[in-house]
């Protein structure tokens, strides 16, 4: 038997619905169906967190986990007029960003970062409300 680490700051773990768990490239808007991705991510600054972007994941429910450092997670208006909710992460804290769900991150510091979620149709939509 070979035993291969993994560095899940460059990689991913794929977990599949038969059990097998592999390890590759990170996808960040695809995925496999049935699959789970977890991947750990360090961040600097609010550009390594696209924070100029929404994101969704509609194939399945995401954690949001911070290992270290502060993240703050927008989640953004059900209906036209509607204010965004925050959720701010300290070490240690984690949400769970509902299926279907438009999210955006900010940084209170560098931070390590790590998400478990279905890639699968995941998409992410600039935001217009930053004025450019």
């Amino acid at each position: 038997m070979t035993l291969t680490t993994v560095d899940l700051f460059s990689s991913m773990l794929d977990f599949r619905p038969d059990g097998e768990v592999r390890s590759g490239v990170r996808r960040m808007t695809d995925g496999g169906a049935d699959s789970w991705q977890v991947a750990a991510f360090h961040v600097e600054t609010d550009a390594d967190v696209h924070a100029d972007h929404w994101e969704v994941h509609p194939g399945g429910e995401e954690a949001v986990c911070c290992l270290s450092g502060g993240v703050r997670l927008y989640f953004r208006a059900a209906g036209e007029g509607g204010a965004e909710e925050m959720v701010r992460l300290g070490p240690g804290g984690a949400v769970i960003v509902p299926r279907g769900l438009w999210h955006r991150l900010e940084l209170d510091a560098p931070s390590d970062l790590m998400s478990i979620t279905r890639r699968r149709g995941s998409r992410q939509e600039r935001r217009t409300d930053l004025g450019d």
